[in-house]
């Protein structure tokens, strides 16, 4: 099975390959790049088709981990684990612990938080094993479940390029279609039906369609039928590369903007989208309210200047959508620029 050749291996400074037969814990941890501080990244369990799969996801995640740290201006670095299985019928509080076990082996340099399949109830049981976890209750000195604070940030930067954007004037009205009804969709459901627009979703479990339905007046469609909704907003917030050869052609909108990570395939789908006239809010970027979030925990941010940090991701984006404007690029090329400026100029300073 080939690492280092693979496309999504970014000169990563560590893979690590963890298992528990008691507890039949078996999990990857990408550390991506620590210069700007330790690597943070959620922990997510998946039924991947592969390991294969699981490394390549591990990779691509963690890499976003470390770019969105940096546009955040966060002293962290970039990581990420996953877990391979089915988190309804696999996951245990046993393996849970196991998975605490495996971030304390790396003494530091990878910081645990919770991400899809993994919970915060998930990380009370990996922090009886390690220290290095963030994501804790609010009754273990925490900050609680991040996913509305990842909403809010999604939604702060979907309402920046709503406000550069030519061809939306305003969330009012509007027509959001929201593909991934999990913790993040769903607050991002409410805080978009509280702004007045209308939602189009699809999930893959019909309980969470049924539930943003009931609560919200949206109207649900298959899973495969977002990409051919009308509408002036896809807001991918499931898994990620949902924006790729065989999709992008079929979207009819003029915005993309959710809480996915990697929602390219590949980088050239960033001009793609710029080349069809849609305007594209890097999810890195507009995601990373969560990670302010939990970060609060380790750096001991207060609530109030926690919130106003997610709320600038509002005027984050707009310099970089104004950054691509000017030079010509796509918006996620701008990110990027902007990101590696900042890690690189880091990892100068230490050398020099």
């Amino acid at each position: 099975m080939a690492v280092f050749d693979q496309t999504d291996f970014d000169a990563h400074e560590q893979l690590v390959f963890a298992s528990d037969v008691e507890t039949g814990l078996r999990a990857i941890i990408a550390i991506h790049d620590t210069t700007r501080g330790p690597a943070l990244g959620g922990c997510r369990m998946w039924a991947y088709a592969s390991e294969q799969d699981a490394i390549r996801d591990a990779l691509r995640l963690s890499r976003g981990m470390t770019y969105k740290a940096a546009i955040s201006d966060l002293p962290l670095g970039g990581g990420k684990s996953v877990i391979i299985g089915d988190a309804r019928r696999h996951k245990t509080p046993a393996m849970m612990r196991a998975m605490g076990a495996a971030v304390e082996r790396l003494a530091g340099r990878y910081i645990v938080a919770e991400d899809v399949g993994t919970s915060v109830e998930d990380m009370a049981e990996i922090a009886r094993t390690t220290g290095h976890v963030v994501g804790l209750d609010t009754s273990a000195s925490g900050t609680g479940d991040p996913s509305p604070a990842t909403a809010f940030g999604v939604f702060r930067g979907l309402e920046a390029a709503i406000a550069f954007s030519d061809a939306v004037d305003t969330l009012q009205g509007a027509t959001v279609a929201v593909q991934g009804l999990g913790h993040v969709g769903y607050h991002l459901c409410r805080y978009l039906a509280e702004a007045g627009a209308r939602l189009i979703v699809t999930d893959i479990h019909q309980q969470a369609i049924d539930r943003v339905v009931k609560a919200f007046g949206a109207r649900a469609v298959a899973a495969d039928a977002i990409y051919d909704v009308e509408a002036d907003v896809y807001a991918p917030c499931a898994l990620g590369a949902t924006i790729n050869n065989t999709t992008i052609n079929r979207l009819r909108v003029k915005i993309v903007a959710g809480s996915a990570n990697n929602q390219l395939a590949t980088p050239s789908h960033g001009e793609a989208l710029r080349r069809r006239g849609i305007l594209y809010a890097p999810d890195y970027v507009i995601n990373a309210g969560g990670l302010m979030n939990v970060a609060a925990e380790r750096f001991g941010y207060g609530a109030d200047a926690t919130w106003a940090r997610i709320a600038a991701i509002h005027d984050t984006t707009l310099s970089i959508l104004e950054r691509a404007r000017r030079d010509g690029i796509p918006s996620s090329d701008a990110a990027d620029r902007i990101a590696e400026e900042r890690f690189r100029s880091h990892r100068q300073a230490l050398a020099a």
